[in-house]
């Protein structure tokens, strides 16, 4: 797992380092990875003109010093200064005497540049840019330009990932110390590009991370796999309570999910059995409700289902029950009118809202969606799966991953049930409700980026790739599905 802290938390750390540095080194050690990363984008760092974009403080001030870095390689370094008479002292006096130049701030002198740093504003900025920066943040994605950010895109929220107006949008965002709410969490990652986290001595004074991104070897360890000695029971029995006569896709491809996850027998009961037992016969299909569909570890309820009296019964049988649950589309919105349901169970339940389905549950999701997830999920007792192209997921207890697999591709109909079979399928074989929620979204992003490729796809596209990429996750556990690296 990947870390990932607030503000307040990096700031801190930095105090304590700072306290038993030697001065200046915290910032030398910063400037020297940003250097090198720059070096690395770079097609040839010899000859090559890069602009500083250089607010007042410390960003401007690892920008600088990085500059320096870059001049005596033999880059032609130009900073440009927002506030002249408030640029970090040290770190201009050093882009100087390396034979960088520096002017007042001027949007033209964009053109023709190979790579552009991001020193405008640093993680303790907020609120939208000002006119000048938003200026010189438009014109560095016009330019053409390698684009690099300084520890967080400027005009995006470190703590919340929110922007407002005009941000720098990067290729490249350079972190110092470690992962911000803000590079994981959109709209705020939409502008990060791919993260690269620079060691510069922080992680013994951090303490506990607000939130965890796993990767591949995390979900690796947490798929169960039979053994010699298992069968269909043994491997766990998920039931599926969903569609109905109007929206029977919506049973066939949450089944499906669930046929292609980890669990060993699929129970499908609900109104579209005839369409069940056509797609998929593998699925135990029962003309009965859920009470007499048969023994089960897990069940999933809600795609499809409608939201009418006949639908709530259905709701309310299944959360009655003493095994984990999942709730997903018109069961959240059953949900909604009937929160006591979730709150008064014992066993686990998974939620698995969207932003629209979120907000009928437990108010506006609002710019920090990390928190949102986890005030929903200690107030319902659940844990909330918050869908995105960067999905938050909490436990009651507060314990939040954010899973960075997916695709924006991914927004499109049936994609959701397709998600809560598999996840269901993973409660029915023991795993608790946050991990079965964070490995289902890390294998169903995969599978949509399998799938897409870059374009359009179908929720059955998904279903459909959603074995290539279990063996992958599987057998080879040496890639991930978050474009970070570390120093």
């Amino acid at each position: 797992m990947r870390g990932v802290w607030r503000v307040e938390a990096v700031r801190a750390a930095e105090d304590a380092l700072l306290r038993t540095d030697p001065a200046g080194a915290l910032m030398r050690r910063a400037a020297a990875g940003l250097a090198n990363r720059c070096c690395r984008v770079l097609d040839g760092v010899y000859g090559a003109r890069v602009l500083l974009l250089i607010g007042a403080g410390n960003n401007g001030g690892d920008a600088l010093y990085a500059g320096a870095r870059l001049t005596r390689r033999g880059a032609r370094v130009d900073a440009l200064l927002l506030v002249p008479d408030r640029a970090h002292a040290g770190g201009l006096a050093a882009l100087r005497a390396a034979g960088g130049r520096a002017h007042p701030a001027d949007a033209a002198r964009l053109a023709g540049a190979d790579l552009v740093l991001d020193g405008i504003v640093g993680i303790g900025g907020t609120g939208a840019l000002r006119p000048a920066a938003a200026e010189l943040a438009s014109a560095a994605a016009e330019s053409g330009a390698v684009r690099v950010a300084v520890d967080i895109p400027s005009g995006v929220s470190a703590d919340t990932g929110a922007v407002t107006g005009t941000a720098f949008r990067a290729g490249l965002t350079v972190t110092f110390g470690c992962l911000k709410p803000g590079l994981v969490t959109y709209p705020g990652r939409a502008h990060a590009g791919v993260v690269d986290v620079v060691d510069i001595g922080l992680r013994p004074h951090l303490g506990e991370p607000t939130a965890s991104v796993p990767d591949i070897h995390d979900v690796a360890d947490w798929l169960p796999r039979p053994g010699p000695l298992d069968d269909k029971y043994t491997r766990g029995v998920v039931g599926v309570a969903s569609g109905s006569a109007d929206y029977s896709g919506a049973a066939l491809l949450s089944v499906g999910g669930a046929v292609r996850g980890f669990a060993g027998m699929v129970r499908y009961a609900g109104q579209a059995g005839d369409a069940v037992r056509a797609r998929w016969p593998e699925a135990v299909v029962t003309d009965g409700g859920p009470a007499t569909a048969g023994r089960a570890q897990a069940w999933v309820v809600g795609p499809g289902l409608g939201t009418d009296a006949r639908a709530a019964k259905v709701v309310r049988e299944v959360l009655a029950c003493d095994l984990p649950v999942l709730v997903d589309a018109d069961g959240l919105t059953i949900l909604a009118r009937h929160p006591e349901w979730v709150r008064d169970r014992q066993a686990e339940t998974l939620l698995t809202p969207h932003d629209r389905e979120f907000a009928r549950l437990a108010g506006a999701v609002g710019e920090d969606r990390i928190e949102a997830t986890r005030r929903a999920a200690a107030d319902l007792g659940a844990t909330i799966l918050l869908k995105g192209e960067s999905t938050v997921i909490s436990s009651p207890q507060g314990a939040v991953t954010v899973d960075m697999s997916g695709t924006a591709w991914l927004a499109t109909a049936g994609s959701g049930d397709v998600l809560s079979g598999l996840a269901g399928s993973l409660l029915a074989t023991g795993l608790s409700a946050p991990q079965a929620a964070a490995a289902g979204a890390f294998l169903h992003g995969l599978a949509g980026r399998l799938a897409s490729r870059g374009g359009p796809i179908s929720a059955a596209d998904v279903l459909d790739a959603l074995p290539e990429v279990a063996r992958t996750v599987l057998g080879s556990g040496d890639q991930g599905g978050m474009a970070v690296s570390r120093a």
